[in-house]
């Protein structure tokens, strides 16, 4: 599944390549692409006709393009969300320099064998939603305010994002849980709170999106935590420095463009990022810790694994 740091490289790509751009026309390919849009294929075609992209947004794991209506005079209050599930793919085929396509076409033809919705430009361009497993989607959704008065997310200055992301946590990359903001002061209350492991509750989208399994147990070990450290038992500073170290990796990440375990995974453009090659702890068993070498460990846990350094990120003692 793409993590955070692979999404906001979606995002950036976005930015960089659909901003300012114009629906022209709406292919759905798939109904099931769409499922989550209350108006199915033929409803959700009708509102991004016409509509141009004013911005590219991102929280947590959700994207969302605002859209612009020249008969609303601007903002529209409505965005198309997407949510790329476990295997999903935006992608750009610009008709001046044809971009190539995934899954070995060459950007001509109908495109990708698992091409599910094609959104065609005014000026030629296209945006393809690919997605092999079918488990993400598209909706175009009504904006509503957000909680606390701030921006949405990463990407844009206006105070609302899609009512469906409401309930989703800020994440470590916004600004607003930026090292000394009230944001970022509530979050370490919140995780400090808790009577349950840490990484658990750094799991938890409704504390802090975006964190998932390959970041978090990156950030435990250059924190030097063990998983299952009860979060209320731990010092302001201590958690302080788990959050840092998992910002860290995710802005490591995103300097080469995620970590792509999955060769479904590509930004925009269809490249891969290379992350993979720096992990420490996560997928690592058997090989020795970076820092002190005793062999990493992998561990059960919530129906997926920890890996852990037995020497450095030592168990916590009970009773």
């Amino acid at each position: 599944m793409p993590e955070l740091p692979e999404v906001e490289t979606v995002r950036r790509g976005l930015a960089d390549h659909v901003v300012h751009r114009t629906v022209a026309d709406v292919e759905v390919l798939r109904e099931r692409a769409v499922r989550r849009h209350p108006g199915g294929a033929v409803d959700l075609a009708a509102r991004l006709r016409g509509a141009r992209f004013g911005a590219a947004v991102r929280r947590g794991k959700y994207l969302w393009l605002p859209l612009d209506r020249a008969d609303d005079a601007g903002e529209s209050g409505e965005a198309l969300l997407i949510h790329l599930g476990m295997s999903g793919q935006v992608l750009v085929k610009d008709s001046v320099d044809g971009t190539a396509g995934v899954d070995g076409t060459d950007g001509s033809g109908s495109g990708a064998p698992h091409l599910r919705v094609r959104l065609t430009l005014a000026d030629g361009g296209e945006v393809w939603f690919v997605d092999q497993r079918t488990f993400g989607h598209l909706l175009v959704a009504d904006l509503v305010p957000t909680a606390d008065g701030g921006p949405g997310g990463v990407g844009s200055s206006m105070p609302a994002l899609p009512q469906e992301v409401a309930h989703i946590a800020r994440d470590l990359l916004d600004p607003g849980l930026a090292v000394g903001t009230p944001g970022r002061a509530a979050l370490l209350r919140r995780l400090r709170s808790r009577r349950t492991g840490i990484k658990r509750a750094l799991l938890d989208q409704t504390l802090v999106s975006g964190v998932g399994n390959i970041y978090a147990d990156e950030g435990l070990w250059r924190a030097r935590v063990h998983y299952a450290q009860e979060a209320a038992t731990m010092s302001r500073a201590r958690t302080e420095a788990l959050l840092e170290g998992v910002a860290e990796v995710m802005h490591g990440a995103l300097a080469v463009g995620g970590t792509s375990f999955d060769s479904l995974y590509v930004n925009v453009n269809g490249a891969s990022g290379y992350f993979d090659r720096s992990l420490v702890a996560y997928g690592q068993a058997g090989r020795p810790c970076a820092r002190c070498g005793t062999p990493i460990v992998r561990e059960p846990f919530m129906n997926r694994s920890s890996f852990r350094c037995p020497r450095c990120q030592r168990a916590p003692r009970h009773g």
